[in-house]
């Protein structure tokens, strides 16, 4: 066998398992980006990956998600905040799973970036208590807020009044705390008060009742120095009537002799 025979006997297979390699990175892109603790499997229906995460111990959203994940699953962790834009780069993202986590709040772009393909978002069984008022508008997912301990307040119902299309889950809202202490333990759709119309007029008589009592403090004060300057005249004018009068010397009673 020649040298040319046992380089190209030993360089076929190599450039065979080579180019497979390549293969294989450009028909699954997305397996080497599995974050860690998660499974992903693609879906043949979906034309995406189902990323699952659960029970994963997870206190934060997986910053390297694959571009093409259509089901995230994030449920049963320990995930406290959804930063703004965490899901932006999943443009195919259909369904997402937050369930039974410690998330306490959500801003405004919680789900920036996912609003026109997102048709389901599980929130239940977190610890909910405030949302921004355009945390929901643009989603036309449906949405699942059960068992959350809701304070409903002007950003709340602002909120929900975003979520014409989601009136089941509104209806599932229960007010833990409320500005109006006789909505606590009420589904908030049974809030029939303008909220925010509530927190102006509050603020509005805060205000009212703070300037009336700068002014009061003003006219107590005005009113104090003057009585006392009204006694320090008084006073004055006692001692000055408390001196003894001055004699007249004996040149000016001559003085009035002689003229008389």
């Amino acid at each position: 066998m020649t040298l040319l025979d046992l380089w190209l006997s030993r360089s076929i297979p190599m450039c065979l398992l080579l180019q497979s390699l390549v293969l294989m990175a450009l028909c699954f892109p997305s397996a080497s980006m599995c974050p860690k603790g998660c499974i992903c499997q693609r879906d043949p229906h979906l034309h995406g990956l189902n990323v699952t995460c659960s029970q994963s111990r997870l206190k934060e959203i997986p910053p390297s998600l694959p571009v093409d994940t259509v089901l995230l699953r994030l449920d049963h962790n320990q995930i406290g905040v959804v930063p703004d834009q965490a899901f932006r780069g999943l443009r195919l993202l259909r369904e997402l799973n937050l369930s039974y986590n410690a998330v306490e709040t959500l801003g405004e772009g919680s789900f920036s970036g996912i609003e026109g393909t997102l048709q389901v978002l599980d929130l239940s069984h977190n610890r909910i208590t405030s949302v921004h008022k355009d945390a929901f508008a643009r989603l036309k997912a449906r949405v699942i807020v059960d068992d959350n301990p809701w304070h409903c307040d002007c950003a709340l119902q602002q909120a929900i009044g975003g979520m014409a299309h989601n009136h089941d889950a509104a209806a599932r809202v229960l007010c833990r705390s409320s500005e109006l202490l006789d909505q606590e333990g009420r589904p908030f759709l049974a809030v029939n008060t303008d909220l925010c119309n509530l927190a102006k007029r509050t603020t509005d008589y805060a205000m009212l009742v703070t300037m009336f009592g700068w002014f009061a403090m003003v006219i107590s004060y005005v009113v104090y120095y003057v009585r006392q300057n009204q006694e320090d005249a008084r006073r004055h004018l006692e001692y000055l009537k408390s001196l003894p009068s001055k004699p007249k010397k004996p040149d000016e009673a001559d003085d009035i002799s002689t003229v008389v």
